[in-house]
């Protein structure tokens, strides 16, 4: 039997697909930093073993799984060489797995995983689906028919893919360390598209998606009736949020999602459109959508007397812009508090004023210092670039989080995609409210 090393085992497509393979019967152990990262829970529980990187422990014997963070230098990498090991690139050897199943990729640049997420729940509330998603979770099931995976844009790897259908949620200029423009983008995701082969279901307002040309049908979502696919009569409930859903200009069915905001609304039409196409039990499908629980670190609530707590991966203007909005739908009479680390300095750089921007839409905000990466751990600007443009805001580190205790009636806001779940955590540790992560 193949045994697998991932080099890089805690990173969030890396962990999903290193349980995956564990499902499906293989032998499955990795190697990372020896910092936590959240993913570690889900390997941990599986019995996966996580090493700390070291030369040694590439054996003889192994298949090694190579994290797209890695280099050909790393010292792990260069003794599998060395030993004339078998050595696939994360997104190849992906590639390899998708190819058994009717295979869905979920892609843009916000909202993939969200997506990712509900689809891989609603279909298997009718067929067997396994999954990757880009919360670090993923499940291999036996017999399963289909294939729900996270296909990322950075530095082209979904490009790797050729998967039955593609969900595109948008296309936006993020990257800024890689793409060089937004034309690079709309590029990279039209090589992407050429490589889908049979549908393609993107959202219908987003002027760059129809920039896209393919000689397959593609399915339009959004609010309008001049979409393909489109939601009326959305009505937030307490159950949260109900609407109709037409295919094209038939009425297809009344849904009830137990989520808030328009992003929401929009992830659910692309997952439904798949339900349509593969011609998926309307009824299973209802239930499935009204019992989605979430994803990891997309508007995870922890509640502690007046405050909710929300611990959410937004790294991006649009992304937390979408974050605020779900927070005033739900929570309509509390306060909206930003907690917000920016990632890579790159990033910060090339959005400054747009994340002001968003930023300036919470009633009160607080910023963390810029968290780098494995690829770029230094930049040419500060936090402080970023609290000048911010009305009101101030710093925040893990000694000062007291200072939030102030907002009595409130939704905390704990934002970023590094390391912002330990201010999260301190917080947690000063109120007396148990740790959830």
């Amino acid at each position: 039997m193949t045994r697998y090393h991932f080099v890089g085992i805690k990173g969030a497509g890396m962990s999903s697909l290193a349980q995956i393979i564990y499902d499906l019967g293989y032998e499955v152990q990795g190697s990372d930093i020896e910092q936590y990262v959240f993913t570690e829970i889900a390997l941990k529980n599986k019995g996966i073993q996580i090493l700390p990187f070291d030369a040694d422990n590439i054996k003889e014997g192994l298949t090694i799984i190579q994290g797209n963070a890695f280099k050909d230098t790393h010292e792990e990498i260069a003794r599998a060489h060395e030993l004339g090991l078998k050595v696939i690139r994360y997104h190849d050897f992906l590639s390899e797995v998708i190819n058994e199943y009717v295979s869905v990729a979920v892609t843009g640049a916000h909202g993939k995983t969200s997506t990712t997420g509900l689809l891989s729940h609603v279909m298997n509330g009718d067929k067997k689906t396994s999954f990757l998603i880009g919360d670090g979770t993923g499940m291999g099931l036996p017999q399963s028919e289909y294939f729900a995976f996270e296909a990322c844009e950075y530095r082209r790897h979904f490009l790797s893919y050729s998967p039955d259908y593609a969900i595109i949620t948008n296309i936006d200029f993020d990257h800024p360390d890689y793409f060089k423009d937004v034309d690079d983008v709309i590029n990279a995701f039209q090589g992407m598209a050429k490589n889908v082969k049979k549908a393609i279901i993107a959202w219908g307002d987003d002027p760059y998606v129809k920039n896209i040309e393919v000689d397959i049908p593609v399915y339009y979502y959004g609010f309008d009736t001049s979409m393909d696919v489109y939601a009326q009569n959305i009505e937030v409930t307490g159950r949260g949020t109900e609407f109709d859903v037409y295919v094209k200009g038939e009425f297809y069915g009344h849904f009830v999602s137990p989520q808030y905001g328009d992003h929401n609304i929009l992830n659910a039409l692309a997952v439904l459109t798949i339900s349509y196409l593969e011609n998926l039990n309307i009824d299973n499908i209802k239930e499935a959508l009204i019992t989605f629980g979430g994803v990891k670190r997309r508007f995870n609530e922890t509640f502690a007397q007046n405050q909710v707590l929300v611990d959410d991966y937004a790294h991006h203007p649009r992304e937390i812009s979408a974050t605020i909005e779900t927070a005033r739908k739900k929570y309509p009479n509390k306060e909206v508090v930003a907690i917000f680390q920016p990632h890579t300095f790159s990033r910060t750089k090339a959005f400054l004023q747009e994340f002001a921007d968003v930023l300036n839409l919470a009633d009160q905000t607080y910023l963390c210092d810029i968290f780098g990466s494995i690829r770029e751990n230094q930049g040419e600007l500060s936090i402080n670039d970023l609290l000048n443009l911010v009305d009101g805001a101030y710093l925040i580190d893990e000694n000062s989080v007291d200072q939030l205790q102030k907002h009595d009636n409130a939704v905390l806001l704990f934002m970023g995609a590094g390391d912002i779940q330990k201010i999260l955590k301190a917080y947690m540790e000063k109120i007396g409210v148990e740790q959830l992560f």
